[in-house]
């Protein structure tokens, strides 16, 4: 065999082994855990949201206006002792009130008064709760402020406990003569600052018109108002004159305009609408003037 017929016959050796190697096996790469989406399962809480409270259930938990119901957070449990002179304060600050929220988690969040007054410090300060699930900063507080100057339940008959303390009597061989009858006499009730006349001046199928007088029965002048009531039989406000209205759920807010902000003592405000009904429109039981609720006419 010549020289160039052995070198041939390597090179067709070489060609036939390349041609029948296995291809080679790429490198593993490394592996990494799936991450389910999250998306589509985080709800993000809301933020600074306006709305109107329609109903206080307690103290710390209230009911907005679509009907949605929660709780305010750092607040303990309304206690016994003051559970009921708690939730008149609540009402008389809450109810028919613009408020914003911030939700912490479900059914939990921060409230405020449209003036942008933290409600739960507000509820401490002034001795009707206790805040709870803190230690430290504005609640804590409120709670000294309170509690130093005898506010609410840190008084008498609660002194800060659950229930009321028992009063201590002493006993004496001799009874005392029994006391005089007391002369007792009924205050009046304070008058209210605010009278409203309500007047549904026109029906139709549908629909209907009112008319609404304000009147400032107070001794000082207002100085910007805003009129808050409830519908009772499904009514809504579809347009408004002399007024700026605003409705949440049920509960309509009716605000001056540039022109009739400011009403003196003894003098009234007058404004109207147009509104829609399901069935016969109704007048408003109750009506609140800048916080203060007004005699009905």
């Amino acid at each position: 065999m010549t020289v160039a017929r052995k070198h041939l016959l390597v090179m067709l050796l070489l060609f036939t082994g390349a041609c029948s190697a296995e291809p080679a096996a790429p490198s593993p790469s490394p592996q990494s855990p799936l991450k389910p989406p999250t998306l589509v399962n985080e709800v993000v809480p809301p933020q600074d949201v306006l709305t109107v409270v329609r109903d206080v259930i307690d103290a710390r938990t209230v009911e907005f206006a679509d009907g949605t119901r929660v709780r305010v957070a750092s607040l303990a449990e309304p206690k016994e002792c003051f559970a009921e002179a708690s939730l008149s304060f609540a009402r008389s600050t809450l109810l028919a009130s613009s408020v914003r929220f911030t939700g912490l988690e479900i059914g939990v969040v921060d409230l405020e008064l449209e003036n942008g007054t933290d409600y739960a410090v507000l509820a401490v300060q002034q001795g009707a709760l206790k805040p709870e699930g803190v230690e430290s900063g504005p609640l804590i507080n409120a709670r000294d402020e309170a509690s130093a100057a005898k506010r609410g339940l840190w008084g008498p008959p609660c002194e800060g406990s659950d229930t009321s303390k028992p009063v201590l009597t002493t006993t004496t061989t001799t009874p005392a003569p029994p006391p005089p009858p007391p002369t007792t006499t009924t205050a009046p009730p304070p008058a209210k600052a605010c009278a409203v006349s309500y007047r549904i001046t026109g029906q139709w199928q549908g629909g209907f018109q009112a008319g609404v007088t304000v009147r400032n029965t107070g001794t000082a002048a207002v100085n910007g108002w805003s009129l808050l009531w409830a519908f009772s039989n499904g009514e809504s406000v579809r347009d408004m004159w002399d007024a700026s209205a605003r409705q949440y759920g049920s509960v309509v807010s009716a605000a001056n305009t540039s022109y009739n902000r400011q009403v003196t003592a003894g003098k009234s405000v007058q404004f109207g609408f147009n509104g829609d009904s399901r069935g016969r429109p109704a007048a408003p039981a109750a009506f609140s003037f800048n916080g203060v609720k007004c005699t009905v006419e």
